[in-house]
């Protein structure tokens, strides 16, 4: 799960003797807002949608004043640093580079939720819980073990927080359908299940989510 797996089969760079006109062009075609600028291997920096839009679209992107110089990543970061990046920075597209700094590809956000749904916990069948749960009480061990004394695998777990707040969600993703016995376990160890949702019925909330994003990108 390092970056050089997620680098984007369809989407490649600018050439700094594109004009605005065509990089507003391919940015409109791929619903991202961001793209790197590439001379040979090296990678210039990354061009913005307010870029191009506060110059001249008919001149080439090599007069720009590039705002966004220094955002990339390495080929071998973890795919959770290149979101962190992205997120940082509200990149919609992250140039990948090797060892050299030289440009290997970029990585986009669709490219991300791909990745993550072609995963083997997500194409598994089962359902979702989330629990939440105060930070200094929480335990990943005491959460597996609470799951496997009912019999239930976890997949894959992941943990989002709120920066003014103490508690913790932890969602779940397990190799069941039937969570009944599971949230009651959880209950009785004062955990709060604030949502317990069969596959489908989370992903299509993911699926809604994602192209509400993809909408809001091609605004």
């Amino acid at each position: 799960m390092i970056a050089r797996n997620v680098i984007s089969s369809l989407l490649g760079p600018l050439k700094n003797t594109d004009t605005g006109e065509e990089a507003i062009n391919i940015m409109n075609v791929y619903h991202v807002k961001h793209l790197p600028i590439v001379v040979g291997t090296e990678l210039l920096g990354l061009i913005s949608e307010d870029d191009i839009l506060n110059h001249d679209l008919d001149e080439t992107l090599g007069t720009y004043k590039l705002s966004l110089v220094n955002p990339y990543c390495q080929e071998n970061d973890h795919l959770f640093e290149v979101m962190q990046k992205m997120a940082l920075n509200r990149l919609t597209t992250i140039p990948v580079v090797d060892g050299s700094n030289q440009y290997l590809g970029l990585i986009s956000i669709e490219d991300v939720f791909n990745f993550f749904g072609e995963s083997y916990a997500f194409k598994e069948p089962g359902s979702i819980i989330i629990l939440e749960t105060d930070r200094s009480k929480y335990s990943l061990s005491e959460i597996a073990r609470i799951c496997e004394s009912e019999g239930i695998l976890i997949f894959s777990s992941f943990v989002t927080a709120n920066l003014d707040s103490t508690i913790l969600y932890v969602t779940l993703k397990l190799n069941t359908f039937e969570v009944s016995r599971l949230v009651n376990a959880f209950q009785r160890y004062d955990y709060t299940v604030s949502g317990a949702f069969s596959e489908d019925e989370y992903i299509d909330t993911l699926r809604e989510r994602y192209h509400s994003l993809m909408n809001f990108l091609s605004i």
